[in-house]
C-alpha cells in the first residue's frame, strides 16, 4: 500500500511553484511543463471551438487528435520509455537474483495506469491539467487514465529539460515516488510462495475474477492503430459478454496489443465496482456444492 503525501499549498502559492516543489526539480524551459499538463481536448477546443452540446465523452476522448507537439500525447509517449528504462534499471539493481519473469512483473507495478495515476494525484496534476470544456465537465480532472498520462508527460518533460542530467533528475522522481513506497511490498512478495500470486499479471487476475463471477465471457476487441509504422499505437476494449448482452469494462491503448490488453484489464480491475459488477464473487446456495 501507498502512503498518500500531502500537499502543503495556500491561497498565493504558485501551482507551477508547488509542483516543481514536489518533483524536486526547477524548470529552465516553463513551457515544456505547460506542455506536459496539456491534455488533447483543451488543443482541439482552441482550434475548432467547445462542441455546442457536450455529451459523454468516448473513454479518454480519442477522437480529438491534434498536429504533434501542441498537447502532452507526444511526450507521454516518450516518458512512458523514459520511466521503464528508469525502473527496470532500479529493479536489476535490487533484486539481482529475481528472473527476468519476476523483474517483468515487479515492473508492470510500478509502472501501471493504476499507480502512475496515484503519482499523478500525488503530484496534485488533477489540478492543474489544461482541459477542454467537455473533458473537463465530464470529470477529467478525476480520471485515472489522464492522472497517469499527465504524470507520464511531466516525467518527460524533466527529462528534457534536464539534458544530461535527465536520467539522474528522473531517478530522484522514481525514487521518491514509486520506488520508496513498494520496493518493501515488493521484497514480501518475492520472500514466499504466497507473495507470487501478488505479482500475477493484469489480465490473469481479471480473467480469475470474472470467472469467479459466473458473469459471462472476456474477450479482448481491437477498436484502432494509429501513428506512424515505427510509433504506432494500438487501442483495445476489454469486454464483458454476458446473457443480457456486451458491455466494455475498460478501454486502453499501447504500443502493442499485448501491452494495450494489459493497461485495459488494468483499468477493469480498478473500476470493478463502480461498473456496478460484485465486489466478492456470489455464494452458492445452500446445499451446493
Amino acid at each position: 500500500m501507498t502512503t498518500r503525501r500531502s500537499r502543503k499549498t495556500s491561497p498565493s502559492t504558485d501551482p507551477a511553484d508547488e509542483l516543481q516543489r514536489l518533483l524536486g526539480y526547477r524548470f529552465t524551459q516553463p513551457e515544456l511543463l505547460a506542455l506536459a499538463l496539456t491534455h488533447r481536448s483543451h488543443t482541439y477546443e482552441a482550434r475548432h471551438g467547445a462542441p455546442a452540446v457536450i455529451l459523454p465523452a468516448h473513454p479518454d476522448q480519442r477522437d480529438q487528435r491534434n498536429p504533434p507537439g501542441t498537447d502532452n500525447e507526444q511526450l507521454e509517449f516518450l516518458g512512458d520509455s523514459i520511466l521503464g528504462l528508469v525502473v527496470t534499471e532500479a529493479l536489476y539493481r535490487e533484486f539481482p537474483k529475481s528472473s527476468e519473469g519476476e523483474l517483468t512483473r515487479l515492473r508492470s507495478i510500478l509502472v501501471s495506469r493504476a499507480r502512475m495515476a496515484e503519482v499523478g494525484a500525488e503530484l496534485g496534476l488533477g489540478e492543474q491539467l489544461l482541459l477542454g470544456k467537455s473533458a473537463d465537465q465530464n470529470g477529467g480532472r478525476k480520471k485515472p487514465a489522464l492522472l497517469a498520462n499527465a504524470a507520464e508527460a511531466v516525467i518527460a518533460a524533466v527529462y528534457l529539460d534536464a539534458g544530461a542530467k535527465g536520467l539522474k533528475a528522473v531517478r530522484g522522481i522514481v525514487d521518491r515516488y514509486l520506488l520508496a513506497t513498494d520496493l518493501d511490498v515488493m521484497r514480501a512478495a518475492l520472500a514466499g510462495d504466497d507473495g507470487h500470486g501478488a505479482l500475477r499479471d493484469h489480465k490473469t487476475v481479471l480473467q480469475e475474477r470474472v470467472q469467479a463471477s459466473g458473469l459471462g465471457r472476456l474477450r479482448y476487441i481491437d477498436t484502432a492503430q494509429t501513428g506512424p509504422a515505427h510509433q504506432r499505437r494500438f487501442s483495445v476494449e476489454a469486454q464483458l459478454e454476458g446473457e443480457t448482452g456486451t458491455r466494455v469494462l475498460a478501454a486502453a491503448e499501447g504500443s502493442n496489443k499485448k501491452e494495450a490488453q494489459q493497461r485495459a484489464a488494468e483499468l477493469a480491475l480498478a473500476q470493478w465496482e463502480a461498473n456496478g459488477l460484485p465486489a466478492r464473487p456470489p455464494k452458492a446456495p445452500k446445499g451446493e456444492a
